[in-house]
């Protein structure tokens, strides 16, 4: 696969800074599609979705075969449907649950992919914020489903399908330039860390902008070019986080990971460059934890505390969200739910993929997880493109003038008809005619005038880079003379910096 990331380097280098200065923050504006939004006050609003859930079942493990364990969930992927039999009750008395997606021991993650997470990681290339991640208790499959093994080709985890996808996608689009950076972090007892910076011990702060939302203040990104270059960032960060052996799993999650792709797309047009961004989060939970089950201890305990109160404030999370009578969502409870802020009930498409045992004796994890599950499907976000506030205005005013341009030639069709058959009011008419047309070109004069300050903006913004490149080479050349000139280019070098892609996003979670 050649590299997909942008052909010309240079030349996405030149405009990336346009971007940076042009839209102070890129916002996130409700972009209309026909029939879809409503209004409110006057704002053109983005119609909401629902957080799309799906569960899956692992097979027995050797542990389960071994004490003889029994099979107590189905799996019906026809109607996406799972039960679950309660191996206490005499009766057999069985749970129903309906999702977006059911699948058996049988299933492959492949199959889930490209069911439910393909269209996600396609809105992503057109502008949408979009999340995955995995729940459930510890050993249900949550890595094995995210991550995958590198030598079973229809098991390839979620995260590198997504890379692949995203770096196809790339490669094969026209008249786009694309860069990407990504961004690993953990959660360990509470402590956000970087996994790709240079101190992966180093605690991080959670900090929120008016624009840019959550971020973790300080994370490193990671320009990448290809699959190969995003692969080896996703490895080199597993190699940093925290796993142990419980009796549960050899290999245990003990932190959250959250691994960040950020897209930034640049679309050549006729009428000029059209900017948008997207984040795609791709999410491993630590697994709840009995005590009695892993027989954890000292830091093993410890570790499984936090993680358990981390997933608790989680579940008040998604309650609070799809309880009516919530005023207050308690995202601020935990790191974990900070940083889902926005993929649970904000800006995001989100896709949640239960993991459960199919064990008679995990049945209350398993019957756990399914309930998160079902409250999650309720949760509504409001996922927008995230595109230059220009270009949103001046698509707006696009659709508002092709919108009236109809129903004007309703009216004037209505008139024809009316005339004909000797009926109908042609004054009421001719007064609906001229507000269309007022209306009409009241638009159209907003639009050239956004797209003359749009071009003015852009070209001021050019001259203010070449002038401190031009600051930057004479200070240069004067710093041979002395060595006070040094401190010089490097508060010009640092103002430049301003303007570019990396630092713009550094904070943008």
């Amino acid at each position: 696969m050649r590299p997909g990331c942008y052909d010309n380097v240079n030349g996405v280098k030149s405009v990336r800074a346009n971007l940076s200065i042009r839209s102070t923050a890129c916002k996130c504006i409700p972009v209309k599609k026909s029939g879809a939004a409503d209004r409110t006050d006057g704002q053109l609003m983005s119609p909401s979705e629902c957080v799309k859930v799906v569960v899956r079942s692992r097979p027995l493990g050797q542990r389960e075969l071994k004490i003889g364990c029994s099979v107590v969930v189905e799996m019906d992927p026809k109607r996406a449907q799972c039960s679950i039999r309660n191996p206490s009750d005499k009766m057999g008395t069985t749970k129903l649950f309906t999702f977006d997606g059911a699948y058996d021991m049988n299933a492959t993650t492949e199959n889930i992919y490209n069911d439910i997470v393909y269209p996600l990681v396609e809105s992503v290339l057109e502008g949408y914020n979009g999340t995955v991640f995995a729940y459930g208790q510890t050993g249900s499959g949550k890595s094995f489903t995210m991550q995958g093994p590198h030598n079973w080709p229809c098991q390839r985890g979620v995260v590198p399908r997504a890379f692949e996808h995203i770096f196809e996608a790339i490669a094969t689009t026209e008249n786009v330039k694309f860069l990407v950076c990504a961004s690993y972090l953990e959660i360990y007892i509470e402590d956000v860390r970087d996994l790709l910076g240079k101190d992966t011990k180093q605690k991080l702060e959670i900090k929120e902008h008016p624009e840019k939302g959550v971020y973790v203040a300080g994370l490193s990104m990671h320009p990448v070019h290809n699959i190969n270059e995003v692969e080896q960032l996703l490895a080199r960060g597993m190699r940093n986080r925290a796993t142990a052996a419980t009796l549960m799993n050899t290999d245990s999650s003990r932190s959250h990971s959250i691994f960040t792709l950020h897209l930034e797309m640049i679309e050549m047009a006729t009428d000029g460059q059209h900017i948008k961004m997207a984040k795609l989060h791709l999410v491993d939970l630590a697994g709840s934890e009995r005590q009695s089950k892993t027989g954890a201890t000292g830091e093993r305990l410890k570790e499984a505390t936090k993680i358990n109160l981390s997933l608790s404030a989680l579940g008040n999370v998604i309650s609070a969200l799809v309880d009516g009578k919530s005023t207050h969502v308690p995202y601020r409870d935990s790191k974990l739910t900070r940083l889902l802020q926005d993929s649970l009930g904000g800006n995001t498409k989100t896709i949640m993929i239960a993991c459960i045992s199919p064990a008679d004796n995990n049945y209350d994890e398993s019957l756990s997880t399914l309930r998160y599950a079902n409250r999650a499907k309720n949760i509504r976000n409001k996922p927008r493109i995230n595109e230059d506030a220009k270009d949103a205005l001046l698509r707006q005013y696009q659709e508002e003038i092709a919108r009236l341009k109809q129903l004007l030639d309703k009216a004037q069709m209505q008139n024809a008809i009316s005339s004909v058959n000797g009926t109908g009011d042609k004054d009421e008419i001719e007064k609906i005619r001229e507000n269309y047309e007022q209306k009409m070109s009241c638009l159209e004069q907003k639009y050239l005038d956004e797209q003359m300050n749009k071009a003015k903006l852009e070209n001021e913004l050019s001259q203010m880079q070449d002038n401190y490149r031009q600051t930057l080479s004479r200070l240069s050349q004067d710093n041979t003379n002395n060595t006070k000139p040094l401190m010089r280019v490097a508060d010009a070098e640092a103002a430049l910096e301003k303007y570019n892609f990396h630092n713009y996003n550094s904070s943008y979670f």
